[in-house]
């Protein structure tokens, strides 16, 4: 197979670049291990929309498997697909070696076995202790009120905004899934596109790193960790390592200084590999001093979670800690965080989850962290994930678009965007993925899409103005 030109639809800033602008660079993977992460690709996505979505192939092949990173497309659509229903497993061949395999845990999502690996090391994958049962239908809580899925608003101007959002009204390749609307007591707006319901869980990609650092919040709130402390892993931990100056807080930050190649967002290895965090992310050499330069890097998010992972003297607590702490006491019940093969959450792109539990994640945020009478993270924690780091992404694309500024692991919508509230915070990921925090109208918005790789992509920025806009004209 001729290699191809590497050709991909970003989400997050490398240096200059516009936050969706495709960058072109040449491709030094081999045409086998290009094979492997096609093939890793298809399992890995067709497990878990399987399983945690419990999606059909249909619309596996028609939204997770289309309009998907060029390097694997072709490859993807080619290669065939085995699902066992019952091991909840799913293999896909390619060139000499074992399949590609995936297997489903309760709670932890799907996991890929290494490159290599044959199905039968499938039970040697890190599992929880004491999983709680798959969820079934949501329950709606904490809204006391919640206005009836894909119904009119009584608003006439948020109708067409909501109407817009599923159409290409925001942006020529925009495929929206989901969109919701609501405050701490109320669910103003929920739609959702044909196939889809509340219990839908779809990848989250990057919103999974404010996911991740709001898990990094409850182990503040409970002392595990501070964020102003070297992250100290064991591989930087000889005396003569720079890197064991980079602290907790430069790694939320995006600011470790480390090297994470031209485009940090490409974790390929991990993401389609079945590579290890700890193989991969800690690695690196430093490039620049620690917090002098803001670099869009999946790594240091990767590298901030294996901070707390440290932490802890048994897995098992580890990969209980996001559930028993967070998920679980908020009831973000339809919610994968998945794994590594040596039980390192992926919290960087990949957790599966609904519409309704980022909702759920955005009233905490809203109501300070507490949540039922529980200061689950610290009451400063929103302030301090809104603070614009240190260093900032540039204001501008190549384009003249506005780029967002950053916080801890969350997008700002500041000065830069004068349109929206200045409080406005935003976890994003690729493919359109949008949770909003706006803290001044006391709002969260959704939106979930499909949107298609090399293609105008979803304006989220004018989706929220023109959504505040309907609310406030009818105040």
């Amino acid at each position: 197979m001729v290699m191809r030109a590497l050709r991909l639809s970003l989400f997050g800033v490398v240096a200059a670049l516009s936050v969706h602008a495709p960058l072109t660079a040449s491709a030094a993977e081999t045409e086998t291990t290009i094979q492997a992460y096609a093939a890793g690709y298809k399992a890995a996505f067709t497990c878990s929309a399987t399983f945690n979505g419990g999606k059909s192939m249909e619309l596996i092949n028609a939204h997770e498997l289309t309009g998907i990173y060029p390097l694997v497309q072709d490859l993807v659509t080619q290669l065939p697909v085995f699902i066992d229903p019952e091991l909840r497993m799913v293999q896909v061949a390619y060139d000499d070696l074992p399949p590609r395999t995936v297997v489903w845990r309760p709670q932890l999502g799907c996991v890929q076995l290494p490159v290599g690996a044959t199905a039968d090391v499938a039970a040697m994958m890190p599992r929880l202790a004491d999983p709680q049962p798959k969820p079934g239908k949501d329950s709606g809580a904490p809204w006391v009120q919640l206005n009836p899925i894909n119904s009119s608003t009584g608003n006439d101007l948020l109708d067409t905004a909501i109407r817009g959002a599923f159409s290409d009204h925001y942006g020529a390749g925009a495929r929206t899934t989901a969109v919701l609307i609501a405050t701490p007591e109320q669910i103003i707006a929920e739609h959702y596109l044909d196939g889809f319901t509340p219990e839908t869980s779809q990848r989250t990609w990057s919103v999974a790193k404010s996911i991740g650092a709001s898990v990094i919040g409850v182990a503040v709130q409970q002392g595990l960790v501070k964020v102003n402390e070297p992250a100290g892993l064991e591989n930087w931990s000889y005396p003569a390592d720079p890197r064991g100056q980079i602290t907790l807080e430069h790694l939320l930050h995006m600011a470790s200084g480390l090297d994470s190649n031209v485009a940090g967002n490409r974790t390929d290895r991990v993401y389609l590999g079945g590579g290890l965090v700890s193989d991969t992310a800690t690695q690196t050499a430093l490039e620049v001093p620690p917090g002098t330069r803001w670099k869009y890097a999946n790594n240091d998010t990767l590298l901030a979670l294996r901070t707390l992972r440290e932490r802890f003297t048994d897995v098992n607590d580890y990969l209980a800690f996001p559930f028993k702490q967070l998920l679980n006491k908020i009831g973000m019940q339809h919610t994968f965080p998945e794994t590594d093969w040596q039980g390192d959450f992926i919290l960087s792109s990949q957790v599966w989850t609904t519409s309704r539990d980022l909702a759920r994640l955005g009233i905490l945020h809203l109501q300070n962290g507490r949540w039922n009478d529980e200061q689950i993270l610290p009451e400063n924690w929103l302030s301090y994930i809104s603070t614009p780091a240190p260093a900032q992404p540039p204001a501008q694309s190549s384009a003249g678009s506005p780029i967002p500024g950053y916080g801890a692991q969350w997008w700002l919508f500041n000065e830069r965007f004068p349109e929206l509230p200045d409080d406005t915070i935003a976890a994003r990921g690729n493919r359109g993925q949008y949770l909003f925090i706006i803290p001044s109208e006391n709002l969260v918005i959704v939106r979930r899409g499909y949107d298609l790789a090399g293609e105008p992509p979803f304006r989220e920025h004018e989706f929220a103005r023109d959504v505040l806009r309907a609310l406030k004209a009818v105040e």
